[in-house]
Protein backbone atom coordinates (compact mmCIF):
# COMPACT_ATOMS: atom_id res chain seq x y z
CA UNK A 1 0.00 0.00 0.00
CA UNK A 2 2.73 2.54 1.03
CA UNK A 3 4.36 1.76 -2.51
CA UNK A 4 1.09 2.40 -4.56
CA UNK A 5 1.12 6.14 -2.49
CA UNK A 6 4.50 6.63 -3.46
CA UNK A 7 4.31 6.21 -6.79
CA UNK A 8 0.80 8.04 -7.20
CA UNK A 9 2.98 10.94 -5.09
CA UNK A 10 6.06 10.84 -7.68
CA UNK A 11 3.11 10.93 -10.66
CA UNK A 12 1.19 13.45 -9.71
CA UNK A 13 4.62 15.43 -8.52
CA UNK A 14 5.80 14.89 -12.53
CA UNK A 15 2.76 15.68 -13.59
CA UNK A 16 2.46 19.34 -12.13
CA UNK A 17 6.70 20.25 -12.83
CA UNK A 18 5.35 19.40 -16.74
CA UNK A 19 2.56 21.12 -16.56
CA UNK A 20 4.28 24.43 -14.57
CA UNK A 21 6.98 24.71 -17.34
CA UNK A 22 4.54 24.13 -20.14
CA UNK A 23 2.63 27.00 -18.44
CA UNK A 24 5.77 29.68 -17.89
CA UNK A 25 7.16 28.10 -21.37
CA UNK A 26 4.00 29.86 -23.09
CA UNK A 27 4.06 32.78 -20.69
CA UNK A 28 7.52 33.70 -22.52
CA UNK A 29 5.96 32.90 -26.05
CA UNK A 30 2.68 35.13 -25.53
CA UNK A 31 5.32 37.83 -24.25
CA UNK A 32 7.00 37.70 -27.88
CA UNK A 33 5.71 41.34 -29.17
CA UNK A 34 6.13 43.42 -25.81
CA UNK A 35 8.96 45.28 -27.02
CA UNK A 36 7.35 45.29 -30.51
CA UNK A 37 4.48 46.87 -29.31
CA UNK A 38 5.62 49.47 -27.24
CA UNK A 39 7.89 50.28 -30.18
CA UNK A 40 4.85 51.17 -32.12
CA UNK A 41 3.75 53.46 -29.43
CA UNK A 42 7.03 55.18 -29.14
CA UNK A 43 7.81 55.52 -32.72
CA UNK A 44 4.21 57.63 -32.80
CA UNK A 45 1.80 54.25 -34.27
CA UNK A 46 -1.45 54.67 -33.13
CA UNK A 47 -4.05 51.87 -33.78
CA UNK A 48 -7.76 53.09 -33.91
CA UNK A 49 -10.34 50.78 -33.43
CA UNK A 50 -13.79 49.72 -32.28
CA UNK A 51 -14.72 46.86 -29.96
CA UNK A 52 -17.34 45.20 -32.18
CA UNK A 53 -15.00 44.81 -34.72
CA UNK A 54 -13.76 41.42 -35.68
CA UNK A 55 -10.96 43.51 -38.18
CA UNK A 56 -9.38 45.01 -34.94
CA UNK A 57 -9.74 41.77 -32.54
CA UNK A 58 -7.81 40.03 -35.67
CA UNK A 59 -5.45 42.78 -35.72
CA UNK A 60 -4.54 42.32 -31.68
CA UNK A 61 -4.33 38.92 -31.69
CA UNK A 62 -1.97 39.43 -34.11
CA UNK A 63 0.24 40.50 -30.83
CA UNK A 64 -0.69 37.57 -28.40
CA UNK A 65 -0.72 38.72 -24.50
CA UNK A 66 1.23 41.60 -26.15
CA UNK A 67 -1.92 43.40 -26.70
CA UNK A 68 -1.83 45.34 -23.44
CA UNK A 69 0.71 47.22 -24.78
CA UNK A 70 -0.03 48.55 -28.26
CA UNK A 71 -1.10 51.85 -28.80
CA UNK A 72 -4.87 51.71 -29.21
CA UNK A 73 -7.58 54.11 -28.91
CA UNK A 74 -11.40 52.87 -28.71
CA UNK A 75 -13.26 55.15 -30.79
CA UNK A 76 -16.71 53.43 -30.53
CA UNK A 77 -19.59 54.50 -27.68
CA UNK A 78 -20.10 52.01 -24.97
CA UNK A 79 -23.25 51.30 -26.94
CA UNK A 80 -21.47 50.26 -30.24
CA UNK A 81 -23.60 52.74 -32.13
CA UNK A 82 -21.50 56.07 -32.10
CA UNK A 83 -18.09 57.14 -32.44
CA UNK A 84 -16.22 59.34 -30.13
CA UNK A 85 -14.91 62.64 -30.00
CA UNK A 86 -11.27 61.85 -30.60
CA UNK A 87 -11.90 59.33 -33.23
CA UNK A 88 -14.24 61.87 -34.81
CA UNK A 89 -11.76 64.70 -35.08
CA UNK A 90 -9.24 62.69 -36.52
CA UNK A 91 -11.66 61.83 -39.64
CA UNK A 92 -11.24 58.00 -38.89
CA UNK A 93 -14.04 56.46 -40.97
CA UNK A 94 -13.15 52.59 -40.65
CA UNK A 95 -11.19 50.30 -38.15
CA UNK A 96 -8.76 49.39 -38.12
CA UNK A 97 -6.72 52.39 -39.48
CA UNK A 98 -2.99 52.39 -38.11
CA UNK A 99 -1.65 56.13 -38.10
CA UNK A 100 1.92 56.85 -37.99
CA UNK A 101 3.81 59.74 -37.28
CA UNK A 102 4.89 60.99 -40.63
CA UNK A 103 0.71 61.22 -40.90
CA UNK A 104 0.32 58.57 -43.42
CA UNK A 105 -2.50 55.89 -42.80
CA UNK A 106 -3.36 52.24 -43.15
CA UNK A 107 -6.75 50.81 -42.92
CA UNK A 108 -7.51 47.43 -42.29
CA UNK A 109 -5.82 44.57 -40.82
CA UNK A 110 -2.07 45.12 -41.17
CA UNK A 111 0.92 43.07 -41.03
CA UNK A 112 3.31 42.88 -38.30
CA UNK A 113 5.77 43.19 -40.97
CA UNK A 114 3.81 46.47 -42.61
CA UNK A 115 3.91 47.77 -39.42
CA UNK A 116 7.75 47.23 -38.74
CA UNK A 117 8.63 49.16 -42.03
CA UNK A 118 6.23 51.97 -41.17
CA UNK A 119 8.19 52.38 -37.80
CA UNK A 120 11.36 50.82 -38.07
CA UNK A 121 10.15 48.68 -34.63
CA UNK A 122 11.89 45.41 -35.56
CA UNK A 123 10.12 41.88 -35.13
CA UNK A 124 11.11 39.74 -33.07
CA UNK A 125 12.34 36.05 -34.32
Amino acid sequence: MEKKVLIGTVIISIVLIVGVIFFLGGQNTNRKYDQFAKCLREKGAIFYGAFWCPHCQNQKKLFGSSEQYLPYIECSTADGKGQLQACGDKHISGYPTWEFKNGERKSGEVSLEDLAQKTSCQLPE
